[in-house]
Parts: C-alpha cells; sequence; structure tokens
C-alpha cells in the first residue's frame, strides 16, 4: 500500500473516531458527561497524546535518519564512481573497457532509480538485477600491472569499486526496509481513541467537524511523511539524482 492510501486511511480512521465521539453524545447519559467525567477523560487524552506524540516524533525522526543515510550514500558513490575513473584513467589505455562499463553501470542505474518515465513497480527491482559493477570488478581482476604506479592506480580501483558493490547493496537494503504493522495499528489505533475523547465533549456542529477533520488531517500527514521517508527511491519526497548525474558527466573525460 502506497504511502498516500496509508496517510488516506489513517486520516479517515482518526475523523471517524472524533464523530464516534460526537454521535456517543446522543445516547450517553447526563452524569456520564459530567464535570467529574471531563476531567478524567482530559487525563486520559493526555496520557494517550503523550505516548502518541512520542512515538510518532520517534518514527518521524527514524525515518529522516534513514533519508539522509541513503542520501549520503548517493553523495558518496558519485563522488566514488569520479574518483574511480579518474584513477582508471591514470592507469593507462588498458582499463578502457573497464571505464566504458563504468559509465554504461552509471547510466542503466541512472535510468533505474530515477527513470524519465515513470513505469510502474518499484524503481529498485531493475537495480537490483544490474550486475554492472562487478562486470567492472571482473574486469579490473583481468588486469596485470607493470610498473609500481599502475599497481598503486589499479589496487585503488579495485578498492573503490569494492566500496561502490557495497554502498549499492547498502542503498537496495535500504529501500526495503518497512515501518512494522503492527506498530501502524497502535499508532492508529491511539490517535482514534485521543479523537474519540475529544468528539465525546465536542459541540455538536459543523465548525467542531471542520476542526476535527483539520486535525485529522494533520497527523496522517505525518504518518504519511514517515511512510515516505522509508521509501527514499519512490513516491513524492525522492533522494536527489543530481550527484550521480553529475558523476555521470564527469565520466571518461
Amino acid at each position: 500500500m502506497s504511502a498516500f492510501l496509508i496517510g488516506l486511511c489513517s486520516a479517515l480512521c482518526v475523523l471517524g473516531g472524533g464523530l464516534l465521539g460526537m454521535g456517543l453524545q446522543r445516547v450517553m447519559q447526563q452524569h456520564h458527561l459530567s464535570k467529574e467525567m471531563q476531567d478524567l477523560v482530559k487525563l486520559s487524552a493526555v496520557t494517550i497524546a503523550t505516548l502518541t506524540a512520542l512515538v510518532l516524533g520517534l518514527l518521524v525522526s527514524s525515518a529522516k535518519s534513514a533519508f539522509d543515510n541513503v542520501n549520503t550514500g548517493i553523495v558518496q558513490g558519485g563522488a566514488k564512481i569520479i574518483f574511480l575513473d579518474r584513477a582508471l584513467a591514470r592507469y593507462g589505455p588498458e582499463t578502457g573497457e573497464a571505464r566504458e562499463e563504468l559509465k554504461k553501470s552509471v547510466a542503466v542505474g541512472l535510468e533505474s532509480i530515477w527513470p524519465s518515465e515513470k513505469t510502474g513497480g518499484s524503481v529498485m527491482t531493475s537495480f537490483e538485477k544490474d550486475n554492472g559493477m562487478e562486470v567492472v570488478q571482473d574486469k579490473l581482476s583481468k588486469i596485470s600491472p607493470t610498473t609500481p604506479a599502475q599497481g598503486l592506480w589499479l589496487n585503488q580501483a579495485r578498492q573503490l569499486a569494492s566500496d561502490l558493490g557495497q554502498t549499492r547493496w547498502m542503498l537496495i537494503e535500504e529501500s526495503h526496509a518497512q515501518l512494522p504493522t503492527p506498530l501502524l495499528v497502535i499508532l492508529i489505533f491511539w490517535l482514534t481513541l485521543l479523537f474519540v475523547s475529544f468528539g465525546l465533549f465536542a459541540p455538536r456542529s459543523r465548525m467542531a467537524i471542520i476542526v476535527l477533520a483539520a486535525g485529522a488531517g494533520a497527523i496522517s500527514a505525518a504518518i504519511f511523511l514517515v511512510f515516505e521517508l522509508t521509501s527514499p527511491f519512490d513516491g513524492m519526497i525522492k533522494v536527489s539524482s543530481a550527484p550521480m548525474r553529475s558523476a555521470y558527466e564527469h565520466l571518461g573525460k
């Protein structure tokens, strides 16, 4: 399920809780709406609100950290690709095939993760199947240096290629990280209970419904943000392709 649908479902559930609370006013007896009962409900609401704010805040922070890690991996990967190409260029013309394969691999990765036209499905599927960096490593393993300088550049190139391969799989695994479903269900349940308590003592008016809807929308936007940030290559909020496109423009020069 997409982040938008999850956010929409959570908004409907939370708003439904507020409307349920307003509806319960019609069937509850008057002593159930006394001052003492209002104080008890407010105390429970404060407890639930504190727990919800704590959990939701931690989720947003964790999702943002994961998004930043992926973005940092993209930036570092772009820099290593440029350095790898420069190291191969300094080695000599014997690395021409490896440089061409590196440029091809970067082009395939760009089109896989940031396609010019959205074709549907996960953008990481074709990226996982691409083995261009492994081909580069295979070509580098077949090269035999003849001078100490060539040996130095070749060792650096092999290390950079290995680091890029590791970064690639790190990005793939990061993209598969998902928020546990039970945690999401519990969070929405808490929010629904909280809005039920709001609706119990809210005036039955159009303005009250609008206020409850605005609150439900704001909270659901935070849930939407969490799911968007945990999918850095899909959805509306995506990591920038600028570092990799910049690296691609420097290849072969």
